[in-house]
């Protein structure tokens, strides 16, 4: 496939995002030329005019079957939200139930600009067949919450979708072990988990520092900070995605500055969950890489990367009260590249580069919104949304072209997540 004609965006050494135009080949689901370059005649061709290519977004953190529960439970505390609304009905879910959940919220990240994402949930088979059908690139784990004693299932419960998923659909759905969270996570518990990590050689995932109730949990029980406790756990001595980050102190940064993976901040849900502001300038200025996520649909409600990307600047530049704290720049950094590598994928994906999977999108810039087009990093932090997103190639595929799905039959999704949710409710 030859895109032919197109304004594309790449990355300089001093981390600004530039404009170039050209011509983009993708050859056997990679990007083989990039640029001004010949070409054989006879190649597919795709006009780019009027377009914007950049690299697909990232979504760090889901919880994909969750978009059945949106604007289910809202303006309450967190751990209200979690115990009393959130995990009642999750516990009454199905199967069926969280494979259209899943493949809802994969239409929507896919209509908005995402490529590839990071999951964590239980029925993992069915977000993983959600995940091989719509074409998007997925990063999976099983949740691990330790509420009984039944560690071993859990554990193998987490082996099965490694040993089941990984590397499939063209190598497109990988793994990780996914250990909730430290107050849902024993010590003997999280050991194990790290344990698994190390012998599966996939990353972790948990959540981490979400809110001050955490830190209050893990300081009563365990006699140390959150971050301490999974630091003594062993699992800093794995790549791990570290999902929110919103309270740390001096010694915490301190320890998160050698961490393999780094930070996924969720701007939108920390807000509107009340949790807090993550200090992702300190974690930048520390040397810990910070992507973007959404969280789950039932907290963010929506699953545009480029919602995300405003509100991470916005609140950074009030926390600060300056305007110059986290540019555009390094935002589009934060959803593409640096993502990427904490869902461990950097080396296939995240940036517009020849030998990288050809995943990408292509932004219709002939908007009013977007009219005149002076500084295009800020144009697309501060003004664009997922609605902009016209065309968007993963794995070297088509999934969206003028704003219509090709793997997806949206109708057909809409309706019977509509249904399985009534049912669902009926359950309760």
């Amino acid at each position: 496939m030859l895109i032919q004609n197109i304004r594309y965006m790449t990355v300089a050494e001093d981390g600004k995002w530039t404009v170039n135009s050209g011509d983009i080949l993708i050859k056997n689901n990679k990007i083989e030329n990039i640029g001004n370059f010949t070409y054989e005649e006879s190649i597919e061709k795709m006009d780019g005019k009027g377009m914007l290519a950049l690299p697909g977004l990232v979504n760090g953190h889901q919880h994909t079957p969750m978009s059945l529960l949106r604007c289910y439970s809202d303006d309450v505390p967190l751990m209200t939200w979690l115990n009393e609304k959130m995990l009642p009905l999750e516990m009454k879910m199905n199967d069926e139930d969280r494979y259209w959940g899943a493949l809802l919220s994969m239409a929507e990240m896919i209509k908005s600009g995402t490529t590839a994402y990071a999951d964590m949930y239980i029925g993992m088979d069915q977000v993983a067949e959600a995940a091989v059908e719509s074409g998007i690139r997925a990063v999976i784990a099983r949740g691990l919450i330790a509420m009984d004693d039944n560690y071993e299932g859990r554990l193998r419960e987490a082996t099965d979708v490694v040993d089941r998923w990984h590397g499939k659909g063209n190598g497109r759905v990988t793994t990780m072990i996914a250990p909730h969270s430290p107050y849902m996570c024993p010590p003997d518990f999280l050991k194990a988990a790290a344990g698994l990590s190390k012998e599966k050689d996939v990353p972790l995932h948990i959540h981490l520092a979400e809110t001050k109730d955490e830190e209050r949990m893990i300081l009563e029980k365990y006699k140390m900070r959150p971050v301490q406790y999974l630091q003594q756990a062993g699992v800093f001595e794995r790549p791990v995605l570290l999902a929110h980050g919103v309270h740390f102190n001096d010694d915490d940064y301190k320890i998160l500055e050698s961490v393999q993976g780094g930070i996924i901040h969720n701007p939108v849900s920390n807000a509107k969950l009340g949790c807090g502001i993550s200090d992702v300038k300190r974690l930048l200025d520390s040397g810990i890489k910070v992507g973007l996520g959404t969280d789950g649909p039932a907290s963010a409600s929506s699953l545009d990367l480029f919602f995300e990307m405003k509100a991470a600047s916005w609140f950074q530049k009030l926390k600060y009260e300056d305007a110059a704290v986290l540019s555009a720049h390094d935002v589009l950094t934060m959803a593409t590249q640096n993502g990427a590598d904490i869902l461990g994928i950097g080396e296939e994906t995240g940036s517009l580069s020849v030998g990288k999977k050809g995943d990408l999108i292509l932004m219709d810039m002939n908007k009013l919104h977007l009219t005149p087009g002076h500084e295009t990093a800020n144009l697309l932090v501060y003004a664009a949304t997922g609605q902009d997103v016209d065309t968007v190639i993963i794995d070297g595929e088509i999934v969206m072209r003028g704003r219509e799905l090709k793997t997806i039959d949206e109708e057909k999704v809409m309706a019977n997540a509509k249904e399985r949710t009534k049912q669902l409710l009926g359950r309760l």
